[in-house]
């Protein structure tokens, strides 16, 4: 990875003491060990005095998400997870590592804390093997980020250069548009959507541009999709971001206009350090 493009990463989770945080997960399990160990009492105390109690369930965010009950052999082992997968959320979070990670990773990752059988426990040394090892990838994850956003883009018009990004690119189904009418007062006009899809693509492309300037990831709340909403909301028919402006048209598709070509020539040179051959063509080609 070329190294102006990588950003100040001193540690592989900063501010955080791993050890502490072990050890503050050890205390909260041993804590809920015993008043499930209290619980399992009050319940054959209920049962031998034929009265009621209650029945107790642990809801977690893993897969199924059926609940287990708390008098169950399984229960602490639900608990140790649900208290795991938060915690390697966190420290995903403050590690700055999910800024470098594409779209498939995320992905990955998401589906990692939410499969049981997939996460590993939390110790230090898993901690630690993991995010050395994410580290290490990190400009890797970072170019394929650029890569996947490069290949999205559609070729089928003439603005939109099928070797690097230009200037400017037109995007298809940025928006939705469907004839509307309203039956009581015959009053027409149009129903405008900003597309999902097409707005994720764009917070991909964001947040690539947020890295190369050295910023920090933008917030995926006020991301494209809400940018392009509230400008649909105000009847507009384009958005400016801080990297890009927009604009869309009746027949969904949309421009985007680069504001930084700084920054859009080291996009450029990602690209052609991953496909040399279409550059060398392009170069060929404008000879």
């Amino acid at each position: 990875m070329n190294a102006e493009i990588d950003v100040n990463f001193a540690a592989p989770v900063k501010s955080v003491s791993i050890e502490n945080m072990v050890r503050m997960r050890q205390a909260v399990i041993d804590r809920f060990s015993e008043a499930i160990r209290l619980l399992e009492e009050a319940d054959r105390m209920a049962a031998a005095a034929h009265i009621g109690s209650p029945n107790l369930e642990i809801a977690t965010h893993g897969r199924g998400r059926t609940g287990t009950a708390i008098t169950s052999p399984d229960a602490l082992a639900a608990i140790r997870r649900e208290i795991d997968r938060v915690a390697w959320a966190y420290l995903m979070e403050e590690s700055g590592l999910r800024t470098f990670m594409d779209a498939e990773a995320r992905r990955k990752w998401t589906e990692q804390l939410c499969d049981s059988g997939a996460l590993p426990e939390l110790t230090a040394e898993n901690v630690r093997a993991t995010f050395q090892t994410m580290h290490a990838a990190r400009g890797e994850m970072f170019e394929r980020g650029v890569i996947g956003c490069f290949r999205r883009l559609s070729w089928d018009y003439r603005t939109n250069n099928p070797f690097r990004f230009g200037k400017r690119i037109i995007l298809r189904s940025l928006v939705s548009v469907s004839p509307w009418r309203c039956n009581r007062t015959g009053a027409r006009g149009l129903s405008v959507h900003a597309g999902y899809d097409r707005a994720n693509e764009l917070d991909d492309l964001l947040r690539v541009f947020h890295v190369l300037d050295g910023k920090p990831e933008p917030d995926h709340r006020q991301g494209c999709y809400r940018t392009v909403s509230d400008a649909i909301d105000r009847r507009e028919w384009g958005a400016v971001t801080e990297y890009f402006s927009l604009a869309w048209f009746k027949n969904g598709n949309g421009h985007l206009t680069f504001k930084r070509l700084d920054l859009v020539e080291r996009l450029n040179e990602i690209i052609a350090k991953h496909f040399p051959g279409a550059l060398a063509h392009e170069r060929a080609r404008a000879a």
